[in-house]
């Protein structure tokens, strides 16, 4: 009586997990197609991606391999994937400066600032005044609106790359945005 019980419960459980797994997902990579951000107010990055469905079941990925796919995911424009997937890079590495600067890039976009001030400081504890750093932090500041810290940002990532193509085009994006301003 116990085992067919157990079979019963076993039966049901694999047909929601089996369920679960497949709805919206691509059947090649396992990973859901979304942009939507978590829903709710977290309070700590464990719980920032608690409601976002974001890669199959896997039970270990090597920090490079989760950074690897988290830059093909922000790349693909799936920010809330490319954040579960840098934020599980931090985890398996908490020393990995890169993971966290693309887990603020990440949060960024979803527009949870509060989360990416937070990972910004951990990128900066462990990588420093590097160009891509301040790139980055300034790139959170034109989206916030903030454009005179963005400026500061893109220029202090100019003093340290002047040839850089991405920080280039940053401050051409943040002068049109100074001209076109709209009201």
């Amino acid at each position: 009586m116990k085992r067919r019980v157990c079979l019963a419960a076993a039966g049901v459980l694999l047909a929601l997990v089996a369920g679960c797994q497949t709805k919206g997902m691509d059947p090649a990579d396992g990973v859901v197609r979304t942009n939507e951000p978590a829903q709710g107010d977290f309070t700590a990055f464990g719980d920032a991606f608690k409601g976002l469905k974001t890669v199959s079941d896997v039970d270990y990925y090597a920090s490079d391999q989760a950074v690897t796919e988290a830059k093909t995911q922000f790349r693909s424009e799936n920010y809330g994937n490319a954040g579960a997937l840098f934020y599980k890079a931090t985890r398996l590495a908490p020393d990995d400066g890169v993971a966290w600067l693309g887990l603020a890039a990440s949060c960024d976009r979803i527009r949870r600032f509060d989360l990416s001030d937070r990972a910004y400081a951990r990128a900066y504890r462990l990588l420093g005044a590097t160009p891509e750093y301040y790139n980055n932090v300034g790139y959170s500041y034109l989206l916030r609106g903030k454009l005179p810290e963005a400026r500061t940002n893109f220029l202090k990532a100019y003093e340290l790359a002047p040839k850089d193509p991405t920080v280039n085009n940053n401050l051409k994006l943040l002068a049109s945005s100074v001209e076109n301003i709209e009201r």
